[in-house]
């Protein structure tokens, strides 16, 4: 399994972002997943800075770190052949370690362009048709598409990489695992089920392929103090994905999470100083087939550079 480090947007700004990630390429992590977010989860979180300018610092500031995008929505705020352009922008400056995260979306971030939230089928439809858009730009040449719900007039993509931008799809379900396998070159999850990779690999109708899937921990000497951060920060993250991509901004989370307690967190998330919490909630993700990890250190830039002291010491070979 290969381990990666996740640059949340939502708890640290775009400055100590890139430090983060040349950390994370010095402490030994094989990749950066950056979350792409317009608003952070809860109020206390405090952060939510442009995503593609981050990568954009982060691709010159490192030399071996994988990138990715976990994940973009490419259908509300963003257009699909906007999102191609950044993504073999990236491609570029990053020397061809990027990889195109994609997702349906949520609430959270996509409202703010004041074009509703649809229902989950119409979602899916619309990322089933930015998948194609952008696939058919990264084909190179001038590329003209009409659809249900997005037209692509005359559309190319005048700087493209040699090495072509892998493309990862997050899905929760069998029916989103049916529908985006076959045109995916990798699954994103953020549960260790089984069955999602299986399917996954069945669906694709080819080679298995990357199953990337993303891990909260909360790691500070303080076993207690990690307990509380993680309360204040990730109590939103044991709702699930159907409720937590409907829920509109930090105000609703904060009540849809009001009754969560540090015990809850605690039980769901591993917390304190230790590396074994880690490697067992680890090992699910790998007994259930995925092939990547991207962690989480829950906290701001203040609570990052001993983590990474941590993880090159004791946490990455204790994982490998």
């Amino acid at each position: 399994m290969r381990i990666g480090y996740t640059l949340m947007t939502e708890q640290t700004g775009p400055r100590e972002l890139v430090g983060c990630a040349t950390a994370a390429e010095q402490a030994g992590f094989d990749f950066a997943a950056c979350s792409d977010h317009y608003s952070p989860w809860l109020a206390e979180q405090g952060h939510a800075p442009y995503a593609w300018s981050v990568l954009g610092a982060v691709a010159q500031a490192t030399e071996q770190l994988e990138l990715m995008t976990l994940v973009t929505c490419p259908t509300m705020r963003y257009h699909p052949v906007v999102v191609a352009q950044k993504a073999a922008t990236v491609q570029l400056l990053s020397d061809g370690r990027f990889t195109l995260g994609l997702g349906s979306g949520e609430n959270l971030n996509e409202h703010v362009v004041g074009r509703g939230w649809p229902s989950v089928s119409v979602r899916h439809d619309r990322l089933a048709e930015a998948v194609q858009i952008i696939g058919g730009l990264f084909d190179g040449g001038t590329f003209t598409y009409t659809g249900k719900h997005y037209r692509a007039d005359g559309a190319k993509l005048w700087d493209l990489s040699p090495t072509r931008v892998p493309i990862a799809i997050a899905v929760s379900g069998p029916k989103s695992v049916k529908r985006f396998a076959p045109v995916a070159d990798a699954m994103v999850a953020v549960e260790p089920k089984a069955e999602l990779c299986t399917e996954w690999d069945h669906e694709r109708l080819g080679p298995p392929t990357r199953k990337i899937g993303q891990l909260p921990v909360c790691w500070d000497t303080d076993r207690g103090a990690a307990i509380r951060r993680a309360h204040e920060q990730f109590r939103w993250f044991g709702s699930g994905w159907p409720v937590n991509a409907e829920l509109p901004g930090t105000q609703a989370f904060d009540a849809a999470t009001q009754y969560v307690r540090e015990d809850d967190v605690a039980a769901g998330i591993p917390c304190g100083p230790d590396a074994g919490p880690i490697v067992d909630a680890a090992k699910q993700f790998a007994q259930a087939g995925f092939t990547d990890l991207a962690l989480v250190q829950i906290g701001g830039p203040e609570h990052q550079p001993e983590f990474m002291k941590f993880a090159e010491r004791e946490l990455l070979p204790a994982l490998r």
